[in-house]
């Protein structure tokens, strides 16, 4: 039989018979012994983060509505970039209380950070925050967590226009490309800015330093599960509309960008076995019946297999799930109820 021409064949072949060789499926090993091979596998492929500088963190707006106080705030995260954040204080935090706080990450999208934080300067705006539920940070704020939503690198503030208008090509893919002449890539970086916003939270007056979360949708929830699996500070997370298998949305889908992968990352491991490094700290996976991002007979893949994990930890009641009648989107019953358990 003559074979294809098409690599995109080619890619599908391969990923039927394909078994990652640190898959916690394939590995024989109790779930002790391969978090500690994972983890340490995990972090070299991801490659060296960057060094750290002084925050020199500013506020440059404070404004309270009654519900939560809202602030505008930008720090430093390595030698060459700053982030802007909008931090969320509920209004009734009274003074020297420490509430619990949530690092929450927007997805793709063009206006970055803004709705997930409520944002609404116009239509554009309303119509992202309708569709997905997207203003999780504003959500959780008005249930009494502070919360942290920096813009990440490429998107929103940080999206580089006058590049991506000139090449007509994914800006995701351009950094990438560019990002692996040094050896350093976008997701790392990104994971880093959200460790930086874990810095910041932990200077803050207002926030219990050891009951932090995090939460994301989409590629919020790439960064969520790729966080919250080697910061042990991330007490609790969860991840919306993500863990699904990489055959599916990467390989035969090509449902993702240069933001949202390593070299060799499906040579060693599946999207479950990242989320299952999160184990046994308690993990809520968000999954919509009508998510055509990533179908749903795929997030229960991802959820199935995660499971396994979490049981092999002995914290399989940590592992909670909100399925919704919803598509790409933030659900909203169950984070709360969650976070207020665990945080």
């Amino acid at each position: 039989m003559r074979n294809s021409f098409f690599l995109t064949d080619m890619w599908n072949e391969m990923a039927k018979d394909h078994k990652p060789i640190l898959g916690f499926r394939n590995s024989g090993l109790s779930f002790e012994a391969w978090q500690s091979k994972a983890l340490e596998k995990l972090l070299s492929l991801l490659g060296d983060f960057p060094d750290k500088v002084d925050l020199e963190a500013e506020v440059e707006f404070s404004e309270d509505n009654g519900v939560y106080i809202r602030k505008r705030v930008v720090f430093n995260v390595d030698r060459y970039m700053a982030v802007p954040c909008t931090v969320l204080i509920p209004s009734f935090a009274k003074p020297g209380e420490k509430l619990p706080a949530i690092v929450c990450s927007h997805g793709h999208g063009p206006f970055g950070k803004d709705p997930v934080t409520g944002t609404r300067g116009d239509a554009a705006h309303e119509a992202e925050i309708a569709k997905m539920n997207y203003n999780y940070a504003e959500i959780m704020a008005e249930h009494g967590f502070v919360t942290i939503s920096p813009d990440l690198r490429g998107f929103g503030e940080r999206h580089d226009y006058i590049e991506a208008t000139s090449t007509g090509r994914d800006l995701c893919n351009i950094n990438f490309n560019k990002g692996a002449l040094f050896g350093v890539y976008p997701l790392t970086l990104n994971i880093w800015d959200i460790m930086r916003c874990i810095d910041y939270l932990q200077t803050m007056p207002e926030v219990d330093p050891d009951r932090i979360g995090m939460m994301g949708l989409s590629y919020g929830g790439t960064v969520t599960t790729f966080t919250a699996a080697i910061e042990p500070r991330i007490k609790a997370a969860d991840i919306i509309g993500y863990v699904n298998p990489i055959s599916e949305y990467a390989v035969r889908n090509a449902n993702f960008c240069g933001s949202q992968f390593v070299p060799e990352l499906y040579k060693y491991f599946d999207a479950f076995d990242i989320a299952g490094l999160i184990a046994p700290r308690p993990l809520l996976l968000e999954m919509g019946m009508f998510d055509r991002c990533f179908p749903f007979k795929d997030l229960y893949k991802g959820y199935l297999g995660t499971r396994e994990i979490y049981e092999a930890a002995g914290s399989g009641d940590r592992l909670r799930t909100d399925i919704h009648e919803h598509g790409h989107a933030f659900s909203g019953k169950e984070a709360p109820v969650f976070f207020k358990k665990y945080l």
